[in-house]
């Protein structure tokens, strides 16, 4: 049935913002209104006449408040097919009255459980039974009944019904269906997973993900790729790219945001100011000093070429000198790329100074394109969730890596003990190194990040690479690697890579160990007069 007409409305909603004027301009249409509880007095409050649920059902509200609306009166009017003759000989026979529209919002289950100190009681009291069911009834009936389950439905709700005889047409109710299945699927995977990680179910048997689309993207990776922005619930336990805030610039793109978010992972590793400039998922520059604007042009000498058009991310407020120090970046410190200068894609910080703003948007060429992403205040990471990556058939799914300088189990396994700089050049080179496509090799010097291998199919290789990138531009003049520090994601297999090391001015070296060429490798390492530490942690980041 294409168009059908409501006159009778059934509202039952946890959340009572604008259901009054909802229910108002219903029964303006001459909609009989039936509810029951806070919804019935909100209703009532406005004026608007209203039916209780226990006098039409003839059966009284019950265990305090949790059976209210199961009553085969109730979903017999939702579920009946009006065009069944079994179906309508019911109707006459147990004298239901049909319900043309549902509006239902369920209990805030997520926001109940996310505040601290909520007991296990506590939650499964806010486990809504009432609502998804009267939600399922009325979207599997949908052929019916119109099923309303956001606030933001309610006033295109009443324009379809003014505009249209008091109907509702089947395109908008089947539209209407699909959003209340994937809200009570997100429903239950909230419940599910909160009940797994009450008996510490990690990875259950069964295991469900939702996620609230967030908008759109112009396309994905590449441009015949459909894609769209999704965020999870868990977002609002952490400053992250998907709780951040688009100050100015262009919308972001797929590419955007998943640079961006490998931006800020980064520069969250450290507690003193930091920048990162990404770009291909992969760090092109990345250093840490007290003067952020000297950490900023430290970061970007990482590699001047891959830093252009790439995405700069920072754990500090952007400040009108780092602002400063950004767009003017190679006419105080580089040679000229162009009449283009230099650009970036996104710049995303916790949060940008007024005049930070303004000075980034005046820049000519990409100020006003640049996606200017405020995350908030960077507070240490508390988000749990797993971490997903799909295969065609499946889907893989482990825990986030949070592991960071696991010091405890570090051991220096060559003759030579590493000097104060060589050991603060070491951690910071081991936690880029975590962020860097596997293979992964990285070379840091004064906590700034010299050249960075990344994805080589051998080792030997990235450590070639990484070598002649922080090589070629110390060639410049602009950096120079002797004693530099060499980080590796994983073991060397061979103790071939430290030659490139030394080569490069590389005095001390960080790897996980547990090759079986491991003695091999320090054997070298004392050769080449090199100090070595073994993690005990590997870092592969695929």
């Amino acid at each position: 049935m294409d168009e059908v007409v409501v006159r009778r409305a059934l509202l039952s909603v946890y959340d009572k913002t604008g259901i009054a004027e909802f229910a108002a301009a219903l029964a303006e249409m001459g909609v009989e209104i039936i509810s029951s509880g806070g919804t019935a007095k909100a209703v009532e409050g406005a004026g608007v006449e209203v039916r209780y649920v226990q006098e039409w059902t003839g059966f009284p509200e019950m265990l305090g408040h949790r059976v209210v609306t199961l009553h085969p009166k109730v979903h017999g009017a939702i579920l009946a097919l009006r065009d069944d003759p079994v179906h309508q000989a019911d109707i006459k026979k147990y004298d239901l009255k049909l319900i043309d529209l549902v509006c239902v919002s369920l209990y805030p289950f997520e926001q109940a459980v996310s505040v601290d100190g909520c007991s296990p009681a506590e939650a499964v009291e806010m486990i809504d039974i009432g609502g998804p069911t009267l939600i399922r009834a009325a979207a599997k009936n949908h052929r019916y009944v119109t099923v309303v389950t956001d606030r933001n439905q309610y006033n295109l709700i009443i324009d379809k019904m003014r505009g249209n005889g008091g109907k509702v047409g089947f395109k908008l109710r089947r539209r209407l269906a699909g959003a209340a299945f994937s809200l009570t699927c997100h429903y239950d995977t909230a419940i599910s997973s909160y009940l797994a990680a009450q008996m510490g179910q990690g990875l259950p048997e069964r295991i469900s993900f939702s996620y609230r689309k967030a908008g759109d993207l112009r396309y994905g990776e590449n441009p015949h790729q459909k894609a769209a922005f999704y965020v999870s619930v868990a977002a609002d336990e952490e400053s992250c790219v998907g709780r951040a805030k688009l100050m100015g610039g262009r919308e972001l793109s797929y590419n955007n945001l998943f640079d961006t978010n490998g931006a800020v992972e980064l520069v969250k590793e450290f507690d003193s100011p930091a920048v990162a400039i990404i770009k291909h998922a992969n760090p092109a520059g990345c250093a840490v000093d007290e003067d952020l604007v000297e950490a900023y042009r430290k970061a970007y000498f990482g590699d001047v070429n891959a830093c252009m058009g790439g995405i700069v991310a920072i754990n500090r407020a952007v400040t009108p000198d780092l602002a400063r120090a950004i767009v003017e970046t190679y006419r105080r410190w580089g040679k000229s790329a162009g009449a283009g200068g230099f650009f970036a894609e996104v710049i995303a910080a916790p949060r940008f100074e007024v005049e930070s703003l303004e000075i980034i948007r005046a820049r000519e060429g990409w100020g006003k394109n640049v996606r200017l992403l405020e995350l908030g205040e960077l507070s240490g990471r508390r988000n749990n969730e797993k971490f997903l990556k799909y295969i065609v058939g499946g889907m893989l799914v482990q825990d986030r890596d949070l592991l960071g300088l696991n010091e405890e189990d570090w051991k220096v396994v060559t003759k030579r003990q590493p000097g104060e700089e060589e050991l603060a050049d070491m951690k910071f080179a081991w936690l880029v190194c975590k962020h860097v496509k596997s293979n992964a090799i990285v070379l840091a010097k004064d906590q700034s990040l010299l050249g960075a291998g990344a994805g080589q199919m051998s080792r030997v290789n990235s450590a070639r690479l990484a070598c002649q990138i922080a090589r070629g531009y110390g060639g410049d003049g602009v950096v120079d690697t002797a004693g530099c520090s060499l980080a590796s994601d994983a073991f060397f297999p061979f103790p071939d890579s430290l030659d490139w090391a030394a080569d490069a001015g590389a005095t001390a070296v960080i790897e996980p160990g547990g090759s079986k060429k491991d003695q091999d490798v320090i054997a070298k390492a004392d050769q080449l007069g090199l100090t070595m530490i073994f993690t005990s942690a590997r870092h592969f980041n695929h």
